[in-house]
């Protein structure tokens, strides 16, 4: 190892590109810390998000790159810092995400929750906003339907904590079952008071699970607040692609970059055979067309919606169970493409 410095671990992680992004680590900034000391190095990478899908890669590329210069004795350490956009959408909020689909019935609020909380045990911070005033589910996800939502000093609403997440459902205000018979300016003046009077502290995500179809929460979201992206969630079935493709074009309009698709309900598996009970591959095509990300696809299966109803979403009820590693996966994926977005559209640090 003799002749080892920190120069040369420097110029050697410059031929490490970040798989994603495809530029070298150090150019990124993302070298937070060299140490050489004798036979000894340690280098801290900070990656863009705690989600990263491609660690693994990193840290193998970054282990031949010091090896080719004689390092033999290596610890890489990982560290995590979700960039931010020039101008927060929301004071301490680094980026708002809308999950939507085109109709009720293909599993958007369960895939929300979900990925709400694949992505908080990987570290991020999170939050959840359960924008599907007529048909608000996370409390039950969460199993929150007895707790009340409190003020503070300074009149914001307190989210509820549960899982890591912080909370907002109208689900937690108005009595279990009370129908919401609102109209368009009521819904907004609602989900700005969602956005804009809660004390959601310091994000890295607020996940924002949308209504079905393409109505006025969907239009006030993009006026009240800068969306970094859409999600679709959808099933391999025609039907429910031809709405998904509404969704789709309502991002258009409203200007919010579309992030990937989601394929839910994608097989059932039995006795290691994969039944597509909704037809196949829906969801990959839906992506092609539109020429985003595919973010993976999920199977159904019994446990999902036991978890669903019990409170507690399948990445933490089974989360050894091959769904729960798919929405793993998928959250992954997810934080991958706010990463490139984040990088491409703003200039390094």
């Amino acid at each position: 190892m003799s002749g080892v410095s920190e120069a040369s671990v420097l110029e050697a992680l410059k031929t490490v590109n970040d798989p994603e992004l495809h530029k070298d680590l150090v150019s990124l900034g993302m070298v937070e810390k060299v140490v050489v000391e004798g036979n000894r190095v340690g280098v801290k990478i900070n990656l863009t998000t705690p989600a990263c899908p491609l660690k693994g890669q990193i840290e193998t590329e970054v282990r031949a790159a010091l090896a080719r210069i004689g390092v033999d004795e290596l610890e890489v350490h990982f560290g995590a810092t979700v960039r931010a956009p020039q101008n927060l959408p929301l004071p301490g909020i680094k980026h708002v995400v809308a999950i939507a689909s085109g109709k009720g019935g293909v599993g958007k609020s369960t895939v929300a929750a979900n990925l709400a909380v694949a992505l908080a045990q990987e570290g991020a911070a999170v939050g959840l906003l359960d924008a599907d005033i007529y048909g608000p589910s996370q409390a039950q996800m969460f199993g929150t339907q007895t707790q009340k939502l409190m003020v503070d000093d300074q009149k914001r609403i307190v989210p509820l904590e549960r899982y890591g997440i912080k909370l907002i459902t109208i689900a937690n205000i108005v009595p279990p079952g009370q129908a919401m018979v609102w109209r368009g300016p009521i819904l907004h003046g609602t989900l700005r008071q969602f956005l804009h009077e809660v004390a959601w502290g310091e994000l890295d995500y607020l996940i924002v699970d949308m209504p079905p179809g393409t109505g006025d929460v969907q239009l006030s979201l993009a006026q009240l607040t800068k969306v970094s992206g859409g999600v679709i969630v959808t099933t391999p079935q025609d039907v429910a692609r031809i709405d998904a493709e509404r969704a789709a074009d309502m991002f258009k309009r409203v200007q919010v970059p579309l992030l990937g698709v989601i394929e839910n309900m994608s097989y059932f598996e039995q006795g290691g055979e994969r039944i597509h009970i909704f037809g196949q591959g829906g969801g990959r095509r839906m992506a092609e067309a539109h020429k985003t990300a595919f973010l993976g696809e999920i199977p159904i299966a019994v446990a999902v919606r036991e978890a669903s109803d019990a409170g507690v979403p399948v990445v933490l009820s089974a989360p050894h169970s091959p769904e729960a590693q798919a929405l793993r996966e998928v959250a992954r994926a997810l934080a991958g493409q706010l990463s490139v977005q984040s990088y491409m559209l703003l200039p390094m640090a």
